[in-house]
């Protein structure tokens, strides 16, 4: 068997619009899915209500010179991708950055959020 198929985590890359960033931790996401809630009546359950649930890629970045928080608050319709040491990647298009990005100066890093309706797993 060969390695990269035993390792299941530490190295990887991000990725926004075709640029690569400092990759520094905390690599996450969520697919997007639909989220369903039990209906329940007074006599029996109902059934379940469906409503879309966003996906989500979210990481810590290394601060560097040539980059802005701003440059981050700014973006909308981004295709943002992340490569995993799994050999997984996860991937989605048309997104959005949400909550305000905060720079910890101490550790040199900052998180971003990106949101949208198409993040997948291949």
């Amino acid at each position: 068997m060969s390695e990269s198929n035993r390792r299941i985590g530490g190295i990887g890359a991000a990725f926004v619009d075709g640029l690569a960033f400092d990759l520094r931790a905390d690599p996450m996401w969520k697919v997007s899915t639909r989220t369903r809630t039990t209906v329940a009546g007074m006599d029996r359950i109902h059934g379940y209500s469906e409503t879309i649930s966003p996906g989500f890629i979210s990481f810590t970045l290394s601060d560097r010179d040539n980059i802005t928080v701003g440059d981050f608050e700014n973006m909308t319709n981004s295709s943002v991708s992340l490569e995993l040491a799994s050999g997984k990647r996860v991937s989605g298009t048309g997104m959005w950055t949400v909550e305000s990005q905060e720079v910890n100066a101490t550790e040199g890093t900052f998180s971003v959020r990106f949101e949208g309706e198409d993040v997948r797993e291949t």
